[in-house]
């Protein structure tokens, strides 16, 4: 697929939504600013401003649009909070190609520079009254994203408590993943809604259509991480199997046999040889993991796509584009190549 609507959105909203942060990522100390915005500067996919803008778009049009910029820019601002705190926690060294937060400037003023991020994301959405959303709807907004702040930090928890143990199964790893990384896209898509002043039925669609590519998108991530090409992905091959990472794909192998669950854990307990990193890999693969986890994001996929063909039905959608452009999105996210 070309994904060509999705395209044209992703040109037309990364300019909107980059100029529209750094207009609120703005102050002094001029140091804690410019760590706020390190990894902002430095790219991004803009998954969740694109979700919010292209829902706004497909339910109220361009006025709606035009009141979802202010939401756009607290997604990503807020999602950006959560990758700098991340990375201190998993002490890396670099995202998106550049040194993280913590390497440059230091860990106090990352954390500094998240703890800001995270307030500037709630005052991102209040200034969507001041691009005409009611305060109804804005009190909607503030909910949405608090609530998905919450279960950010509850998936990290989960997260941090998988890596002490392999007790863990794939209902386990899901609910972690929806927690971690859903609920943000989910809080997108309700974003979207809420700015075309949606009525709530409709905001709970548009938000199960998030939770739904959101999962897709985290799910297909992990297949990457270990079978991605690492010219598209930009990372060494097999990359999580050499951090050590539970995803789906080494929980759903490690529950096949015994054998490979004693593979994965040497390998995870630091026998990580190129050698052995390739064996654990075939043996994922061997395992049928690799088909039953991409299998399930194409079926998380479809489901989101559902559930915008359900709002089409109801004759809810009034920019075809934009409609077309978050199938694209539903379609890209299991299936994407880096």
């Amino acid at each position: 697929m070309t994904f060509d609507d999705m395209n044209e959105l992703v040109e037309k909203y990364v300019p909107l939504v980059n100029s529209d942060i750094y207009d609120v990522v703005k102050g002094a100390p001029e140091e804690l600013y410019k760590a706020s915005l390190h990894l902002i500067k430095a790219g991004g996919k803009r998954l969740r401003p694109l979700v919010v803008l292209a829902a706004a778009r497909a339910l109220g049009g361009v006025d709606a649009e035009a009141r979802a910029i202010p939401l756009a820019s607290a997604v990503e601002i807020f999602h950006n909070f959560t990758l700098v705190h991340d990375d201190i926690m998993d002490n890396d060294d670099f995202r998106r190609g550049v040194p993280t937060v913590h390497k440059v400037y230091g860990v106090p003023l990352a954390i500094t520079a998240g703890d800001l991020m995270f307030s500037l994301s709630f005052a991102s959405i209040l200034r969507s009254l001041e691009k005409g959303l009611d305060e109804e709807y804005v009190i909607k907004a503030v909910q949405a994203l608090t609530e998905a702040s919450r279960k950010v930090a509850e998936g990290q928890g989960y997260d941090m408590l998988f890596e002490r143990s392999w007790d863990v199964d794939a209902e386990d790893y899901l609910r972690m993943i929806y927690l971690k990384t859903g609920a943000l896209v989910e809080a997108s898509a309700k974003l979207g809604a809420i700015a075309a002043k949606a009525k709530d039925e409709v905001i709970e669609t548009m938000g199960e259509y998030g939770r739904l590519v959101g999962l897709a998108f985290q799910i297909r991530d992990d297949i990457l991480g270990v079978f991605g090409d690492p010219s598209k992905t930009g990372k060494p091959v097999y990359s999580d199997l050499r951090r050590g990472k539970k995803t789906i794909l080494v929980l759903k192998a490690a529950s096949s046999n015994e054998r490979v669950k004693e593979l994965l854990i040497d390998v995870f307990n630091g026998n990580s040889s190129e050698e052995k990193l390739k064996e654990a890999a075939e043996a994922i693969k061997s395992a049928g993991a690799l088909d039953y986890v991409q299998s399930l994001a194409n079926s998380y996929s479809r489901l989101a796509v559902e559930k915008l063909d359900m709002l089409k039905a109801s004759g809810l959608i009034v920019d075809e584009k934009a409609y077309r452009a978050l199938k694209d999105l539903a379609v890209f996210s299991a299936q994407r190549e880096k």
